[in-house]
């Protein structure tokens, strides 16, 4: 079993920035991928960003050029740095870990962008 932890979120101005973290413990494997997802109110859940344990990462093309995701494999945790905010981004930020043939889920931080 793994266990997973974010933190982070909080109340943002537009165009300002916040910095998600996602320890992971317990049952740790090297090989792996840690993934950010939000979802906004009334809508679906969506990928915002992931990234291998060798570092390779993607992005929904809503947030390149503004979120970087990076991670510490001797920590394991995974950061999400969010620049650039907009009120669009507004949503419940959840972490995601696979490894195996298993995938594991966050509880979720907020994270709202208003003025």
């Amino acid at each position: 079993q793994v266990q997973l932890v974010e933190s982070g979120g909080g109340l943002v101005q537009p165009g300002g920035s916040l910095r998600l973290s996602c320890a992971a413990s317990g049952y740790i494997l090297e090989l792996n991928t840690m993934a950010w997802y939000r979802q906004a109110p009334e809508k679906q859940r969506e990928l915002v960003a992931s990234i291998t344990n060798v570092g390779s990462a993607k992005y929904v093309d809503s947030v390149k050029g503004r979120f970087t995701i990076s991670g510490d494999n001797a920590k394991n945790t995974v950061y999400l740095q969010m620049n650039s905010l907009k009120p669009e981004d507004t949503a419940v930020y959840y972490c995601r870990r696979f490894q195996g043939i298993y995938n594991y889920w966050g509880q979720g931080t907020q994270v709202t962008v208003s003025s």
